[in-house]
Formats: structure tokens, C-alpha cells, sequence
């Protein structure tokens, strides 16, 4: 009797050959890679929209390894038909896998927050690849006749071998080639694709005759239209991205690039040039004078020879220093090159070519990794200049033991300076900041100042020993556009509804400056 179902019953499956096993382990590894590359895109995301932490990014993990488990359970009834069910479990998963990105971005764009989409990709993602295995399995073992408790733990062991190594060719892929040269969008549109070879592999290829010639050809169709909503995709990302992200900025987005560690969107409108990294705003060319010189100043007042500048990779504050006539070398620790390359090129005119001058050593380097491995100390004075720490990554520039790294690269005597956010909008994290640097064994100095585009903003003077330094200007201060000395001595001041304040320092351990940024900003 010949049957018309989607998959023909066991009396005519027939066993999977040595070769198409291997394939099938192949596709097992491509599926895993597949799985993982969404969760890391899901995490990227998360991390690039929202600022992620470890709350969040702790939700998404367990979020998705338990939708694997309901995947799992939700694939029994569907073993019966396995290879079919693998089909349209890889198309459906190749769909809202590949278009997760861009949903999650553009719906950030239009509404201000993704957590919904956040969640419900995550699910239901977890929940397709959960699926993958137990119908995989189903396929190893389809035809065989020796299905003992040794050869079943031994395809199942092949299973997870392909499986494990899967997941870490996806884990390397998306750091290091899918996320830095297709972006987020484009990494997570071409995973999609790749689900989809999977299902077209099993389909037309490992397992054709345990499906009907009428199923066969729904499959070609549906992973044709499949195909060509990804394709579209790939070809309109620029256009999609560049939308959306223009929805984020209240002026013309002039430049955009997403580096290997963040997003760098440039803005002007009216000669006003605006620098944002990961969505935060660096500075406004209209008044980031306020800015540089109220950081950079104060800790020149010892006319240093030797300067390290950590952060700051735009060169303003580079600039400032170069200004005074006793700098001699500057020792410029900047993470991110794409930066460094902005700096040089579209802010060349902000940063007066700043970071080419020949007395500016230009070090492509994680600040605390620098430090760490001390390959230079002897600097007359240390400038800190570091975006907010929204991130995990960020607090562990805003601990106990990053400011102790720094102090110890510090001549006696030595001034060390910090940006630390605004006392006003901020005042947990301002004054987790000011406590931290002091729980280094520096007396510390804090004063703010009005940036109309930040507003309130507050800095730490530090140095090493008992008293706290002195807020003055260098003796051979040049002509400044903002600060002078009675400016900066009101700056000591605090008002009675922002006073000072003294918090538990935030650690490695306990980064609890990230917590105080995560509250938001009060009113």
C-alpha cells in the first residue's frame, strides 16, 4: 500500500547512511551555531539599546535556556513527523531569528524601549531551537534496527558532541566576524539564511524520501519566500538602520560607524558638531569648552611635565594640554581605535590635531589593563576622562581598585582628576565616585560646574596624602574661554538641596556605581 502522507510510516524509513549522517551531525552544528549567535545578538542588543547589566542580561540567559526546555517538551507530539517538523521549525526559526535585530531596533527607535520584543524573540527563539534536538535525534535514529541503551547513548553522544561544537563556532563567529563586519542586523540576517540551507539540506537532500513530493515542494516554496524576505533585508539594512537611527538624534546625523566595542554617531546642525557613543552624549562643540577646561585645568596646577590622559579619545582634552608650555609628553590611553581614526579625521578641526602632535603617545589599550600591567608610571598628573558607567564593563573604570592602579601612576605629589557625572541629575553616582577615589587612599577635591548640554556636572581633584588639593590654575594658564579663578573657587560650592555626601566605594566585587546609574536621573 503506498501512503500520501507527509512522511511515510516506519515499515518504509529506511536507516541514514554513514555519509548522511554525518551530514545530518553537520547540520546539528550548524543549528547549535545558529542558537547561540541569536542569544549573543539578543545579548548585544541589549546591551547597545539599554545598557544591558547583569540583572538584564542574567533574564535573557535563564529566559532562553528555559524556553529550551519548553521546546524540548513542545517537540514530542511532533516526532512522529520529525523530518518535516525539523523543516518548518528551521524556516520559522530562520525568519525570526534573522529579522530579530532589526525589530528590536527599529522598535527602540519608534518607541524608546524594545523590552516586550526583547522578551517575546528571546522566547520564542528558545523555544525553536529547544525543538532542534529532540527531532534531530528522532532523525539519527530513524531506520535503525540496533537501538539498544549502548548505540542510543552513543548517537546521542554524537549529537551533543555536534551540538557543543556548534555553539562555540557560533561563539566565535559572532564576536569576531559576523557583529564587526556585517553589524547586528546583517550578522543576525545571515544566521537566518543559514537555518534555512539547514532546512533545504535535510529537505532535498539527507532526507528526501521520508517526505512527500507534495511536502518537498511547500518546503522549496516556503524557504524561497523565506530566502527572499532575508535577501530584502541584507539589501535595505543601510536604508532601515540609517532610518531609524536618525529618529534617535534630534540633529542630521553626519557620520555613523559601529566599532568592535560600541556605536559612534556623529551629529551637526548649525556649526554645532555633537559626538555620542552608544547613544550618550561626549560633548556639543558649542559648549564643550566648559567641559575640557574645567577637567583638564585644575589638574595642571603643578605645571606637570609628564601627563596621562585615560580616555578622552576625542583629543579635547588633549588639546587643552598641549596648550601649557611645560607639558613635554602626553601618554593618550584610548580602547577604542575607530575613535582615535574620528578624532584624526572629522573632530581634527574640534581637537587642533591633537592626538598627531609629536609629544602625544597614542596607546590603542584598555585603560585597567594598562594600568594593570605597568608598563610606564611617573606622571605628574593623571586625567580621567571616561563615558558614564551605565555598563558592567564601564564600572570597573569607576572602582576602588582601577583609581588605586591609577594613583600608583602618579609622582608624589601628583594631581589626579575624574569627570563623575552630574551631582545634580546623578547625585548617588557623583558621590559613589568622590567616595571611591578616596577609599584609593587619595584626598579628594569635588567640584561642578554648568555644561548647558549635560547641565550640572561635577568632576574629583585627587591626590595622594592627607589634604585634599587645592582648586587653582596652572601659573602659565592660557587665555581661557570660560574658566578663571574665582569661577573655579564657587565651583567648591555645593547647594543645600545637592550636599555633599559620603557612600560605601564601589569595587570590583560590588560595582555599585552601576546600580546608582541604572536608578536614573532625578528631579
Amino acid at each position: 500500500m503506498t501512503t500520501t502522507a507527509a512522511e511515510p510510516n516506519s515499515s518504509t524509513t529506511r536507516a541514514l547512511g554513514g555519509r548522511a549522517r554525518a551530514f545530518l551531525l553537520a547540520a546539528v552544528a550548524a543549528c547549535a551555531a545558529c542558537g547561540l549567535i541569536y542569544e549573543l545578538a539578543l545579548l548585544t542588543l541589549s546591551v547597545s539599546l539599554t545598557g544591558g547589566g547583569i540583572t538584564q542580561t542574567s533574564l535573557i540567559v535563564a529566559g532562553f535556556v528555559a524556553a529550551l526546555g519548553v521546546g524540548a517538551l513542545a517537540a514530542k507530539p511532533l516526532l512522529s513527523t520529525a523530518a518535516a517538523s525539523f523543516v518548518v521549525v528551521e524556516i520559522v526559526l530562520g525568519l525570526v531569528g534573522g529579522f530579530s535585530a532589526v525589530t528590536l531596533y527599529v522598535t527602540f527607535t519608534f518607541f524608546g524601549s524594545s523590552a516586550i520584543v526583547l522578551v517575546l524573540a528571546t522566547a520564542l527563539i528558545g523555544v525553536l531551537v529547544g525543538a532542534e534536538v529532540p527531532l534531530l535525534m528522532t532523525l539519527l535514529q530513524s531506520g535503525r534496527s540496533d537501538t539498544d541503551a549502548e548505540s542510543t547513548g552513543k548517537v546521542l553522544a554524537n549529537l551533543n558532541a555536534a551540538d557543543y561544537a556548534g555553539a562555540l563556532v557560533g561563539g566565535l563567529l559572532w564576536p569576531f566576524v559576523l557583529l564587526p563586519v556585517a553589524g547586528m542586523i546583517r550578522g543576525a540576517a545571515i544566521t537566518g539564511i543559514i537555518n534555512l540551507v539547514a532546512a533545504a539540506v535535510v529537505a532535498l537532500i539527507l532526507l528526501r524520501w521520508q517526505l512527500s513530493l507534495r511536502t518537498r515542494l511547500l518546503a522549496v516554496v516556503a524557504m524561497l519566500v523565506a530566502a527572499a524576505c532575508i535577501a530584502v533585508l541584507l539589501v535595505r539594512a543601510d536604508g532601515i538602520e540609517t532610518t531609524s537611527r536618525q529618529r534617535l538624534y534630534t540633529d542630521p546625523v553626519v557620520a555613523a560607524e559601529r566599532s568592535q566595542y560600541q556605536e559612534i554617531v556623529v551629529t551637526e546642525r548649525g556649526g554645532d558638531v555633537r559626538l555620542f557613543l552608544d547613544g550618550d552624549l561626549q560633548f556639543s562643540s558649542i559648549d564643550e569648552h566648559r567641559y575640557t577646561e574645567s577637567l583638564v585645568y585644575p589638574a595642571m596646577a603643578d605645571d606637570p611635565k609628564r601627563v596621562l590622559i585615560l580616555g578622552g579619545g576625542d583629543g579635547l582634552a588633549a588639546r587643552e594640554v598641549l596648550r601649557l608650555p611645560g607639558v613635554e609628553e602626553i601618554v593618550q590611553v584610548e580602547l577604542d581605535p575607530a575613535v582615535v581614526e574620528l578624532a584624526n579625521t572629522r573632530l581634527s578641526g574640534l581637537n587642533q590635531g591633537a592626538l598627531q602632535d609629536p609629544r602625544v603617545h597614542v596607546v590603542l589599550d584598555d585603560a585597567f589593563r594598562w594600568l594593570r600591567d605597568a608598563p610606564d608610571s611617573g606622571f605628574d598628573a593623571v586625567i580621567v576622562d571616561l563615558p558614564d558607567p551605565d555598563t558592567p564593563a564601564l564600572g570597573r573604570l569607576y572602582s576602588t581598585e582601577f583609581y588605586g592602579l591609577a594613583a600608583a601612576a602618579l609622582n608624589p605629589g601628583g594631581l589626579m582628576v575624574v569627570q563623575s557625572g552630574s551631582p545634580y541629575s546623578t547625585p548617588d553616582a557623583y558621590w559613589r565616585t568622590t567616595s571611591t577615589v578616596a577609599s584609593a587612599g587619595l584626598a579628594v577635591t569635588p567640584y561642578h560646574v554648568l555644561v548647558p548640554s549635560f547641565g550640572d556636572w561635577g568632576y574629583v581633584l585627587a591626590r595622594r596624602g592627607p589634604e585634599p588639593p587645592a582648586l587653582r590654575l596652572p601659573r602659565d594658564v592660557p587665555e581661557l574661554r570660560f574658566l578663571d579663578e574665582p569661577t573655579l573657587a564657587a565651583s567648591a560650592i555645593f547647594p543645600r538641596d545637592r550636599p555633599r555626601r559620603v557612600l560605601e566605594p564601589s569595587t570590583l566585587d560590588r560595582p555599585r556605581i552601576v546600580d546608582d546609574m541604572r536608578k536614573g536621573y532625578e528631579r
